[in-house]
């Protein structure tokens, strides 16, 4: 997909973020940080019992393509903000329905870690979650919301370690952490 930036502008009235410059003292010196306020996130290592399968989801990101001049097309852990008044597993299970077409059942869902991300600029907390799934819960083709271009990929467990080093492949750093916890604590 050939993808272009036709133009940037400076964020007037933001709805997901809110820059702001932090005033601080640290050490008796006074300091200056530019950063923004934004939501906390959630995020899902998916493993399919039958494919034997990671599922993933290709998405474009904008800034990507800002950043490296690349297609903007990222492989990640199949993910959403926390922009609503829920808890973070239902926004995991709701996320997993939206993105990859599972109905996952809330207690199989389970919790692996809380991280900060983005702590440069924003300093927001991701956490993540791991399920198990199967076609019995597959209900549709996934594909996320009307302004998302997502892609529903399964990543073999026999072609994931040599996927998470091949930089051919733009991925997030979320989504090799829950790799190396998958290959660090479940047998299969």
């Amino acid at each position: 997909m050939l993808t272009k930036i036709d133009s940037i502008s400076e964020l007037k009235n933001p709805k997901f973020i809110k820059p702001i410059l932090l005033n601080y003292t640290l050490g008796g010196k006074k300091k200056i940080w530019e950063t923004v306020i934004a939501h906390d996130s959630v995020a899902i290592l998916l493993w399919h019992e039958e494919k034997r399968s990671f599922i993933l989801v290709k998405q474009f990101r904008a800034p990507v393509l800002n950043a490296n001049k690349r297609d903007g097309m990222m492989y990640e852990l199949c993910a959403g903000l926390v922009d609503k008044e829920a808890s973070n597993i239902q926004i995991a299970k709701e996320e997993v329905l939206e993105e990859c077409g599972y109905d996952i059942p809330l207690e199989n869902l389970k919790k692996i870690s809380t991280h900060y991300t983005s702590v440069g600029i924003s300093g927001t907390q991701q956490t993540f979650y791991y399920a198990i799934c199967n076609e019995s819960m597959k209900v549709n083709d996934g594909g996320g919301l009307i302004e998302e271009d997502i892609e529903v990929i399964y990543i073999h467990i026999d072609d994931a370690r040599k996927f998470m080093f091949d930089e051919s492949f733009q991925k997030t750093p979320g989504m090799l952490m829950a790799f190396y916890w998958f290959f660090d604590n479940i047998k299969v």
